[in-house]
């Protein structure tokens, strides 16, 4: 099973969710050869909530994902915190969907939630726990308790991040995450659908629940692989959202 365990349903947070927008993204995966995707907007997303009361209206929920153009979706959310990382949390729709109802008071910068709270929460949930881009500049891990980083699943080997800071990043990031006994996963951190594809993860086995995702990471029983393709895939993506977020603004603008 191939599955992008980074991925977004939106350009930007700051706008509606779109069906159409979702739907176009969720085709690309597939079109990438992907069987599977974690969905983890952003927490503070605009009209969070929207987004899986749409897909519950839409689409069949089976096991633990939705089924989407053929291609299973999981819920989650990427969650800022107080310690300045992101943490991808992965779950049920109903335990993502508890976890971020205790994040209403949590949604501007200087009110994020601890990083420990949240570890918590989403144990209680039974959620996984991704360390999303821990060696980005603006949402750096490396600086906290390594108590709290080994409660993780797993470190977010980051497409974005591959493409600006260079393909040693690779090497960093799993550094860092055996030295913390964890192990590193894949995502593309796509926001657009021709980032689809740059990175994944091979599943040895399908997997429909939750439990089965923690329980292949647990025991290794997968791997990464990063497209040869990634730099023109994130480059192209990052610039079709740039004209977006332009026509976006220029339409406010004009309104």
């Amino acid at each position: 099973m191939n599955i992008d365990l980074h991925t977004h349903a939106k350009w930007s947070k700051n706008i509606d969710f779109s069906y159409d927008y979702f739907c176009n993204m969720i085709q690309e995966a597939g079109k990438s050869k992907l069987d599977a995707v974690a969905l983890t907007e952003h927490f503070n997303t605009r009209r969070f909530y929207d987004i899986y009361d749409t897909l519950d209206k839409c689409f069949r929920y089976e096991g633990d994902h939705y089924l989407v153009e053929g291609v299973k979706v999981f819920s989650g959310m990427e969650v800022d915190v107080r310690e300045k990382g992101h943490i991808l949390v992965i779950g049920t729709r109903e335990n993502v969907i508890k976890v971020r109802s205790q994040l209403d008071g949590h949604t501007e910068e200087n009110d994020y939630i601890e990083l420990s709270r949240l570890l918590d929460l989403s144990d209680e949930m039974f959620c996984l726990k991704i360390g999303a881009h821990p060696f980005r500049e603006l949402n750096p891990l490396g600086h906290v308790n390594p108590e709290l980083l080994r409660r993780m699943d797993a470190f977010d080997l980051n497409g974005r991040d591959l493409h600006h800071y260079g393909l040693e990043m690779e090497n960093k990031v799993v550094r860092f995450a055996e030295s913390m006994g964890i192990p590193v996963v894949a995502g593309s951190d796509t926001h657009q659908p021709l980032q689809f594809g740059s990175l994944y993860n091979r599943f040895e086995q399908d997997c429909d629940t939750i439990g089965q995702l923690r329980n292949a990471i647990r025991q290794g029983k997968y791997d990464y692989r990063i497209s040869e393709q990634l730099h023109t895939k994130v480059q192209s993506a990052e610039a079709e959202q740039s004209q977006y977020k332009a026509q976006h603004k220029k339409n406010r603008v004009i309104a």
